[in-house]
C-alpha cells in the first residue's frame, strides 16, 4: 500500500499523523503520543498562566513541529462540584473551555488529569460515581487527553478485591472500561491513558479496556538509578504493543537537572526504542540548547514514532552493557548501544548478534552525531563514556 493511501484523511504535523479513519476505527493513538505533562515541574500548584505559556513555548521551541501536540494538565486543576454534581475547575483556572481553544489554537491538543477514587493523589476531586458526568464535562470543553490514575481509589479496590489478585484484576478492569465508554459515549475522541503503575500485568489487558496506554511502572524521578530501572525493566514487552496500544514507562525528566547530558541522551534514546510516549516534564520556557537538542532530534524521534508501531527489545547483555534493537518501517533495524557502567568502557558488538551475516556490508547511521558512519563488517566498535549511549540505524 502507498503512503499516500496510509495518510488518506490525515493531518499531518510535525511527525505525528492524526489519522481521522484511524480514529474511527478506535484507534486513537496510532503512533506513541508525544507532548508535555504539568506534573514533574509544576506538580498540583499548575495554573492556566502556565499551561499557556507551555502552549507558546511548544511552538516557539519548535517542538510543535517535532511532533509534540499534548499539552497535558495533571494533578490539581480540580474544584468542587456544582449542584448538579458537574466538575468545576478551581480557581486558578478560570475557564477551562477558553483554555483548550487558545491550546487548540496553537495546533496543539489539551489534556486533563482525574482519579476513579473520590480523590485525587494531591487531594482533589475525583471521579467516582461520576464518570458519565465528567466525560461529558471534558468533552464540552474541548478535551483531547485523559490520564485516569487508579491512586486514591486502591482503597476501594482492597475492599473489594482483599488479597485476590484475578479480583484485583477484574476490578481494574471495570474500573478503565466504565470511564472509556462515559468518553466513548461523547462522541469525542479522547485518548484514554491508564495510570496504575504496572499492577495486575496491565499490559496484558490495558487495550481490552479501551486505553491507548498505560503506566507499566512506577513513577519516575529526575536520576539515572530511576531511569535506568523503569526504562530497562521494561524489556519482554514487546509483544503487547503496537498501533493505539503502547506500554508507557513514565514521563521524559530530560531538562529537569537530575542528570547529566549522557544520562538524558540515554534516557530518550531508551524512551525511543521502546516506542514509549514522549511527554516531556520540563518547564518548557527555560531550556538549554543541550535539552532542546535531546528532545528535539527528530532522527531519534522517528525510531519513536516509527509507522510500523514495534517496541524494541534488548538483544543481548554484557554486564554492564545492553545491546537492544527495533525494527523499522522500511526494513532497517534501529540498535541501541547502552552503558550502565560509572567508567568509559569499549565494546565489540558482532553484527550476528544483529541479524546481519557475519561478512555482509551493513550500512549505519549515528542518530546522535547526524552522520553516516562507515560500512560495517563483522562488527562494530564503540567507545562509551559512563552512562551513554550509541544509537544507530543499520541496513543492508
Amino acid at each position: 500500500m502507498k503512503l499516500t493511501s496510509l495518510l488518506a484523511g490525515c493531518v499531518v504535523l510535525g511527525l505525528q499523523a492524526f489519522c481521522m479513519g484511524a480514529q474511527a476505527q478506535g484507534v486513537l493513538a496510532p503512533t506513541p503520543p508525544m507532548g508535555w505533562n504539568s506534573w514533574n515541574h509544576f506538580a498540583e500548584k499548575v495554573t492556566d498562566k502556565d499551561v499557556r505559556a507551555a502552549a507558546d513555548a511548544m511552538v516557539a521551541s519548535g517542538m510543535r513541529d517535532a511532533g509534540y501536540v499534548y499539552v497535558n494538565i495533571d494533578d490539581g486543576w480540580q474544584g468542587k462540584r456544582d449542584a448538579a454534581g458537574n466538575i468545576q475547575a478551581n480557581e486558578r483556572f478560570p475557564d477551562m473551555k477558553a483554555l483548550a481553544d487558545y491550546v487548540h489554537g496553537k495546533g496543539l491538543k489539551l489534556g486533563i488529569y482525574t482519579s476513579p477514587g473520590a480523590h485525587t493523589c494531591a487531594g482533589f476531586e475525583g471521579s467516582l460515581g461520576h464518570e458519565k458526568q465528567d466525560a461529558a464535562m471534558y468533552a464540552k470543553w474541548g478535551v483531547d487527553y485523559l490520564k485516569y490514575d487508579l491512586c486514591s481509589y486502591t482503597e476501594n479496590l482492597k475492599q473489594r478485591a482483599g488479597n485476590d489478585h484475578a479480583k484485583s484484576q477484574a476490578v481494574m478492569e471495570e474500573v478503565y472500561r466504565t470511564m472509556h465508554d462515559a468518553l466513548a459515549s461523547t462522541g469525542r475522541p479522547i485518548v484514554l491513558s491508564l495510570c496504575q503503575y504496572g499492577w495486575e500485568a496491565v499490559w496484558r489487558w490495558g487495550a481490552e479496556t479501551g486505553g491507548s496506554l498505560w503506566r507499566t511502572t512506577g513513577d519516575i524521578e529526575d536520576n539515572y538509578a530511576s531511569m535506568e530501572r523503569i526504562g530497562f525493566s521494561q524489556a519482554g514487552l514487546a509483544k503487547f504493543a503496537g498501533p493505539g496500544r503502547w506500554n508507557d514507562p513514565d514521563m521524559l525528566e530530560v531538562g529537569n537537572g537530575g542528570m547529566n547530558s549522557e544520562e538524558y541522551r540515554s534516557h530518550m534514546t531508551l524512551w525511543a526504542m521502546l516506542a514509549a510516549p514522549l511527554l516531556a516534564g520540563n518547564d518548557l520556557s527555560k531550556m538549554t540548547d543541550d535539552t532542546k537538542s535531546i528532545l528535539m532530534n527528530r532522527e531519534v524521534i522517528a525510531v519513536d514514532q516509527d509507522a510500523a508501531g514495534h517496541q524494541g527489545d534488548r538483544v543481548y547483555t554484557e554486564g554492564p552493557l545492553e545491546v537492544w534493537s527495533k525494527p523499522l518501517a522500511d526494513g532497517s533495524v534501529a540498535v541501541a548501544i547502552f552503558s550502565r557502567w560509572r567508567m568509559p568502557l569499549d565494546f565489540d558488538v558482532p553484527m550476528t548478534k544483529l541479524g546481519f551475516g557475519e561478512n555482509e556490508a551493513v550500512k549505519a547511521r549515528d542518530l546522535w552525531a547526524h552522520q553516516d558512519l562507515p560500512e560495517i563488517r563483522g562488527a562494530f566498535h564503540t567507545k562509551l563514556k559512563p552512562h551513554s549511549v550509541v544509537l544507530l540505524r543499520l541496513s543492508r
